[in-house]
C-alpha cells in the first residue's frame, strides 16, 4: 500500500484541469481543513474530494469490491475509511463549507466530469471544457 499515492493522483489531476479550463482558482491539500481536501475553492466555500472508487467505496461502481484474500482485514480498511470521509464531510459542513465528492469513474469522460464539476459548483447550465 506504500506505493498507492495520496495527492496528485491522475483522477485529481483531471479535476483540476477541468476547473482551471473553467476559470476556478483553488488551493490545494489544506492541512488546516478536516479531512485535508484535495481541492479547495475559498472563494465559492466548497470542498472538493476525489475520491477512488476502489478506497473509498463507490456505491454501485464496479470497481468497488472487496478483495477476497484477506477479506476480512480489507472489509475493516474500507469501512474505516467510509467512516473517516463522512466525519469530514460533517466537521466541514460545521464549519460552513459545501462538501462535493468526485468519484475516479467520473473523471474518466470529459462529459461526466463536466456534469460532476457542474454540480459541484451548482452551475444550472452546463459548462463546456
Amino acid at each position: 500500500m506504500s506505493k498507492v499515492r495520496g495527492t496528485n493522483t491522475l483522477p485529481e489531476m483531471r479535476v483540476r484541469r477541468a476547473l482551471h479550463s473553467m476559470d476556478y482558482r483553488f488551493r490545494l491539500h489544506r492541512p488546516d481543513l478536516p479531512g485535508k481536501p484535495d481541492i479547495v475553492l475559498q472563494k465559492h466555500r466548497v470542498c472538493i474530494f476525489v475520491h477512488g472508487c476502489f478506497w473509498h467505496s463507490h456505491p454501485g461502481c464496479v470497481r468497488a469490491t472487496t478483495p477476497e484474500s484477506n477479506g476480512e482485514f480489507w472489509a475493516k480498511k474500507l469501512a474505516g475509511n467510509v467512516e473517516r470521509d463522512r466525519r469530514s464531510a460533517l466537521e466541514l459542513a460545521e464549519m460552513g463549507w459545501r462538501v462535493c465528492v468526485i468519484w475516479e469513474c467520473e473523471t474518466r469522460y470529459t462529459d461526466a466530469l463536466v456534469l460532476a464539476v457542474n454540480r459541484c459548483m451548482k452551475h444550472s447550465g452546463p459548462i463546456s471544457l
